[in-house]
């Protein structure tokens, strides 16, 4: 057994130094394009080691340190034009190269050369296009997409599956393969053949999912599309892990934990929520000054490093949130169960007392290991009834005791709004999208999802917390993964002032803007509905907000320090700096170099991973609530409605409805003229009735269509 080990040590240090010798030698400047044979001839590599060869080159073509061009060499990176990226398609006719730096490269389909979404590709710039950044697949790296969902269409010699996912292009699939299936059910394909310039990708379908008769089979074919019903359950290693996690607080688990069973502590959540991890209390001091008290649930606790239930939680990245659904980053045993802050029972949790003056400045923060017993689970909407004097008999029976708690609460609240307000921080007022569905999961009705202070207390509770924890750990140089949101780019700046132009509003100093000055056009618009869209498109003008190792800001809460802390049950960010802290506070802050230099690797690797998870969490969300949204419009077909532009392109108007749901309508549905699209001013302009309508416009429109495959709903105006 000993000598086995010995063995395996030594093949692996030898595998270890010719993975450094090739990478030597790819990077050497004295390096000619060489294949795989002339490579293993020039390092006199034998016969009986090309496995390890060829194991070790798609290593070092994962990393990115070569790429094998078309006659079969090995190119290095750093020696080519071409840029490394992931395809991120957003139809079947275009899409985007994602880049780790700088600007995306914006991809036809033309130029695909049979790349698909989630691929890793190669991209070259096209240098005459009329875009600062346009390129073309020069090849395909990774396929990352073996099978799709999609709905089969049957011909007399073959047949074709048309994807759910409307960024993939029809699947051919033989008449070999499709005799044994009917039209119109909704099926899984394997792969055979990717698509290239000329052919459509071939598939072999693999399985039957349902068919139209099927009340549920779109939401169904949407949820295995994206693999959900894979993740409803966790792998066993990850079961095993939990049955290890005791469902109730031990005694030694309280050792050195200051005990709060005592204090008044309360969770303020839908009322449906079942993952609580924040709780909170606040008190006033004799010379005015705010105690505000917040408990997260102590995660990293019952989550240990490099157990299987940890690297599953890196994986997931985050909770996903469909209607009627949760698929959790963590088994329900711990997101509903040990780590929620249920009332009336112990639980672990990492405690945050600062003291506020009362202007909203925070003058200190003490962070601690605490044991807690939340008081009361309170919902948002009851909670409103007491702060706005508006209860019924069984909300004054249920809170009564508790209305000077919630009534200080709603002081410090608004006196951090303000605060935030005041400063610059921009408040996009965009109303959510609330889907209900009933008990057999059909679409009940869609709003928008009700918010009110009671909402806010809670909000700016958070972001107070977030932003003190952020600065406070930034300054003891501890390894932490920051929330940022980075500076809008000028070319988007001015789009967005062309826009405002038509309200005669503009944002001054875009070359170094400042988040108060879009907070101030957004304050300065009256007509909600009016805020509601120019809001929006505000949002679409500025960065994607991300994880990162390094704390560059949030511009749009105009925080120099921010961080997300205070939900480690959904968000595995959150998580991993509660780990840090928990470390800082055991250790008193005494690291080893090593093991700090290990945590910032860490740090980097987990908010680049969650990012990604992030994005694709945000998306599939939006595709159920597009989905939904078609299904529900179906029944209004024909109905007319008032609504509000929130988007006008050269094909074409969206607009909004008074329940967040959004549709197009088309030129060739506006047949009382013919319209020209300004791209300047984002306008379009009737060329005999001089007609206008830009964005921010009020209109009536009639529902012709709402298409549950593409997802689509078209409205006419009358």
């Amino acid at each position: 057994m000993k000598d086995k080990k010995i063995v395996n040590n030594i093949q692996k240090d030898k595998y270890t130094t010719r993975k450094e010798v090739l990478t030597s030698f790819f990077l050497s400047s004295e390096y000619e394009l060489a294949t795989k044979r002339q490579i293993a001839a020039l390092l006199q590599i034998p016969k009986n080691d090309f496995l390890q060869l060829d194991k070790i080159l798609n290593e070092l073509q994962d990393e990115a340190i070569v790429y094998i061009d078309e006659s079969g060499r090995y190119v290095p990176f750093d020696k080519s034009h071409l840029i490394r990226c992931k395809y991120q398609a957003k139809s079947a006719g275009f899409g985007f190269g994602i880049v780790q730096e700088g600007e995306d490269v914006y991809i036809s389909s033309k130029n695909l050369n049979g790349a698909m979404n989630d691929d890793d590709i190669l991209v070259e710039i096209c240098e005459s296009s009329g875009r600062s950044r346009e390129g073309k697949v020069v090849k395909v790296i990774k396929r990352n997409t073996d099978r799709v969902i999609g709905r089969f269409s049957k011909s007399k010699n073959f047949g074709f599956v048309v994807p759910i996912d409307d960024s993939i292009e029809d699947i051919y699939i033989s008449k070999k393969n499709s005799q044994s299936y009917r039209d119109g059910q909704v099926v899984e394909v394997a792969i055979l053949k990717y698509p290239t310039l000329k052919n459509k990708a071939e598939g072999k379908i693999e399985r039957i999912i349902g068919d139209s008769k099927d009340a549920h089979i779109d939401s169904k074919s949407l949820y295995i599309s994206y693999g959900l019903d894979k993740m409803e359950k966790f792998n066993q290693d990850v079961v095993e892990d939990v049955k290890k996690i005791p469902q109730n607080v031990l005694e030694e688990e309280k050792k050195n934990r200051i005990d709060r069973t005592g204090e008044r502590i309360f969770t303020i959540d839908s009322a449906d929520a079942m993952d609580l991890d924040d709780a909170v209390s606040v008190k006033k001091t004799e010379n005015g000054d705010y105690i505000l008290s917040v408990y997260i649930a102590d995660v990293s606790h019952y989550v240990k490093e490099k157990t299987a239930l940890d690297k599953e939680a890196i994986n997931r990245g985050t909770s996903i949130y469909i209607p009627g659904k949760v698929i959790p980053m963590l088994p329900k045993e711990l997101s509903n169960g040990i780590c929620s802050l249920n009332a009336g029972v112990e639980r672990l949790a990492l405690g945050a007392d600062m003291i506020i003056s009362s202007n909203g400045i925070v003058q200190s923060i003490e962070v601690f290991k605490a044991v807690i017993k939340v008081t009361k689970k309170m919902a948002y909407d009851k909670v409103y009834k007491v702060i706005s004097s508006t209860e019924d008999e069984e909300t004054i029976k249920e809170y009564g005791e508790y209305k000077e708690d919630l009534l200080l609460m709603e002081e410090l609240a608004k006196i951090l709004n303000e605060k935030r307000m005041k400063e610059g921080c921009i408040n996009f007022n965009i109303p959510e999208t609330h889907i209900v569905l009933d008990e057999n999961e059909d679409v009940k009705t869609i709003e928008p999802y009700p918010i009110t202070f009671a909402n806010q207390i809670i909000e700016e509770f958070m972001l107070v917390t977030n932003m003190a924890i952020a600065e406070k750990y930034y300054f003891l140089e501890l390894p932490f993964i920051y929330r940022i949101h980075e500076k809008p780019d000028e070319e988007k700046l001015r789009d967005l002032n062309m826009i405002l132009s038509n309200y005669k509003l503009k944002i001054k100093g875009i070359k170094d803007v400042h988040p108060k000055a879009l907070s101030d056009i957004l304050n300065s618009i009256e007509d909600e509905k009016e805020k509601d869209i120019i809001s929006t498109y505000m949002l679409r003008s500025l960065k994607l907000a991300k994880y990162s190792n390094e704390c560059l800001g949030h511009f749009g809460l105009n925080a120099k320090y921010y961080c997300h802390f205070t939900s480690p049950i959904r968000r595995y960010p959150d998580l991993f700096i509660h780990r840090m802290i928990s470390k800082a506070i055991e250790n008193n802050m005494d690291f080893k170099e090593n093991e700090l230099l290990r945590y910032e690797k860490r740090a980097e690797e987990y908010a680049k991973s969650s990012s990604e998870m992030e994005k694709n969490a945000t998306k599939i969300e939006r595709d159920f609530d597009s989905l939904y949204s078609a299904i529900y419009m179906k029944q209004f077909i024909g109905q007319e409605f008032e609504a509000t532009i929130c988007s006008v392109t050269s094909f074409g108007i969206f607009i909004r409805l008074d329940n967040t749901i959004e549709g197009f309508v088309s030129f060739n549905d506006m047949a009382d003229d013919y319209f020209i699209y300004n791209e300047a001013t984002r306008m379009i302009v009737g060329k005999r009735t001089s007609k206008q309508y830009k964005i921010g416009d009020k209109v009536n429109a009639r529902l012709i269509k709402s298409d549950v495959l593409t997802k689509q709903i078209d409205f006419e105006l009358i």
